[in-house]
């Protein structure tokens, strides 16, 4: 069974003194860097939240407050401090993350009328992002899943990748939670073992 590891948005806004700090996050680089190390994997693919400047999901943009939701297309929309615009240093990849093995980058969030956790689709999954294509060509079958934010964009890639066909496992110590509210993180595990999704120690 041909194996990726999908290493979801690693950059410098979700780590430690960055826009959108997730608590403890750095925490994760090194646990990913011994996965990459340890074991062999057909293709190991980035995810990268890309955004434009004005991007509709920005408090900013919206003349809101950080926390406030919206409806934005017809779905609930967090309202979140700007953070990994395209061609920033906040957007880069954190540079203790090691990528000698990265085969495939994918970008997500584009759109400005759209947000998009997952790695395979936008929130109102109008727009793929070429990720399930680009694991089909290369006959993947399972994904071992890390990285930011457990509760957000972590989630809902590992719920999709159920959806889309694959067996789908968490590393638990690969990942962390924002915990805009104190029980996300806990609520998405079971919200993920629910779909399917194999949680690894």
């Amino acid at each position: 069974m041909k194996k990726a590891l999908i290493i979801v948005d690693v950059q410098n806004d979700f780590c430690e003194g960055g826009a959108l700090a997730v608590p403890r996050a750095n925490e994760v680089i090194p646990y990913i860097n011994l996965l990459m190390e340890e074991n062999e994997y057909d293709q190991i693919v980035l995810t990268q939240d890309w955004h434009p400047a004005n991007h509709k999901s920005f408090a900013s943009n919206n003349g809101r407050q950080v926390g406030e939701s919206i409806i934005l297309n017809g779905v609930p929309q967090f309202m979140w401090p700007d953070h990994c615009i395209q061609g920033t240093f906040g957007a880069e990849f954190h540079k203790d993350l090691n990528r000698d093995k990265v085969t495939h980058i994918i970008q997500k969030g584009k759109n400005t009328e759209i947000d998009a956790y997952s790695g395979f689709q936008d929130n109102n999954h109008f727009m793929k992002t070429g990720l399930d294509d680009f694991l089909k060509y290369h006959e993947i079958q399972l994904l071992e899943i890390v990285g930011l934010a457990m509760d957000y964009c972590v989630k809902f890639t590992s719920t999709d990748a159920v959806a889309n066909g694959y067996v789908t496992c968490l590393h638990f110590n690969g990942t962390r939670a924002v915990n805009v509210k104190p029980d996300n993180g806990k609520d998405a595990i079971y919200e993920m073992i629910q779909k399917g999704v194999t949680v690894l120690g």
